[in-house]
């Protein structure tokens, strides 16, 4: 094999899953998607695909306050909590300033966000990148990307970040369904306490069954999946421990790292 070669295919692979992941995103271009999905997925993917260790997403309601709508990992959710409980990151910058936020070395930077870097650590991180959620002057939110090494992503994976984070707030923000601002407003509402309902539900299923709220996350999702519904919908009967869920932790389901 020559000198190079496995590089190429790792290049070809990495084309090819970002490919699919915009044609993903894209899917969501028609009325009626679901939203969490959608931002479920894009942390998911960004870590698969961008050489992060987690990423998370916060989006803004109509005041312009943040909340928390997806995490890849417990540590990714818990540190975008500490952000918006403390005022103090990246994410929270990133959304202000409509720009992508970097730093590659949270030691090197004390003072630039002292709790949230001694709070990023404590979860393992050294480095974070933020990419807005903005389309011209509207602003969403914004995606972190978290790394357990100093040096966190080189600029050619935030271009990569920030274009998938585009596609999505495209999706959000699509014309076809959301063709007035109010419109746009009480979808993210919506979205906004999908999120707020799904985190009970997990809070049932890990108490119903003893599993790690990780794992009452996979088998919610994996549920929801599998009888083609949507992540709100199920997380909803689960609240309400509705008989129509009571099966659902029936079949065991994968520990996450």
């Amino acid at each position: 094999m020559q000198q190079g070669t496995p590089s190429l295919e790792v290049a070809e692979v990495l084309e090819r899953k970002m490919n699919q992941m915009f044609v993903q995103l894209a899917d969501t271009l028609v009325a009626g998607f679901d939203v969490i999905e959608l931002l479920q997925t894009l942390t998911e993917q960004s870590v698969e695909l961008l050489e992060a260790d987690a990423a998370g997403i916060l989006l803004a309601d109509e005041h312009g306050a943040l909340s928390l709508v997806a995490a890849s990992t417990e540590q990714a959710r818990l540190l975008e909590l500490f952000q918006l409980q403390d005022e103090e990151g990246p994410c929270l910058d990133c959304y202000r300033t409509r720009s992508v936020v970097s730093c590659p070395d949270l030691d090197a930077e004390p003072q630039r966000w002292p709790r949230f870097s001694i709070a990023a650590r404590t979860c393992g991180f050294a480095a974070v990148t933020a990419v807005p959620m903005r389309l011209r002057e509207q602003s969403l939110g914004a995606m972190n990307l978290f790394s357990a090494t100093v040096g966190g992503i080189d600029s050619d994976t935030a271009t990569a970040a920030q274009a998938l984070a585009d596609v999505a707030t495209v999706g959000i923000l699509h014309e076809r369904a959301f063709n007035r601002q109010e419109v746009v407003i009480e979808q993210l509402r919506g979205a906004l306490n999908s999120r707020v309902v799904i985190e009970q539900a997990k809070g049932v299923l890990s108490e119903r069954g003893q599993i790690s709220v990780a794992d009452a996350f996979t088998a919610l999702r994996g549920y929801a999946r599998d009888h083609n519904r949507r992540l709100s919908e199920v997380a909803q009967a689960v609240a309400v421990q509705a008989p129509e869920v009571a099966d659902l932790l029936d079949t065991p389901q994968p520990r996450q790292n």
